[in-house]
């Protein structure tokens, strides 16, 4: 398997990272969000997603197939000043295991290497990402918060300093 990490670039990467988010969304969160809400996150509503924010997207691609993605950029308020933070990073669950995740998430530190630390949040009961998170150095800084995806879902803060 020869998987490329590269910027996403062309429509056809766009609509593949859109798959890739409304697949592993199905995949990696039923009983964590509520299903009416993943019912109601279709392949369409990804796609304009993908194309409304097309900057900071690293694709990782099986051939011409985009098999995950990650989002990066500046931490997205002033909560944690010169923080990076990657926003998002999902593969599809065929490619679990391969080391795609870990690629994504390297190139994704690169991309911030500005800035000396890092943070991802994450759903608390989502316990193959925060093992995934913690292999990557990331630790939990006790910073929790509420979101509702139609039934309040909690998510957990992880910091990685450098």
């Amino acid at each position: 398997m020869a998987i490329i990490i590269q910027k996403m670039a062309t429509d056809a990467e766009i609509k593949g990272k859109a798959y890739v988010h409304w697949k592993s969304w199905q995949e990696a969160y039923p009983g964590i969000v509520a299903r009416s809400y993943l019912n109601r996150l279709t392949l369409e509503k990804c796609q304009s997603i993908a194309v409304q924010w097309p900057d900071n997207i690293l694709v990782a691609k099986d051939g011409s197939n985009v098999v995950g993605f990650a989002g990066y950029g500046k931490y997205r308020n002033d909560e944690l000043p010169n923080t990076g933070e990657v926003f998002s990073l999902y593969v599809l669950s065929a490619y679990y295991g391969q080391g795609v995740g870990c690629r994504l998430m390297q190139e994704a530190l690169k991309q911030l290497i500005a800035y000396p630390q890092v943070a991802v949040w994450v759903l608390k009961e989502n316990q193959r990402a925060i093992r995934f998170y913690e292999k990557c150095g990331f630790r939990f800084d006790g910073r929790e918060e509420s979101i509702l995806l139609d039934t309040p879902v909690a998510e957990i803060r992880m910091i990685l300093s450098r």
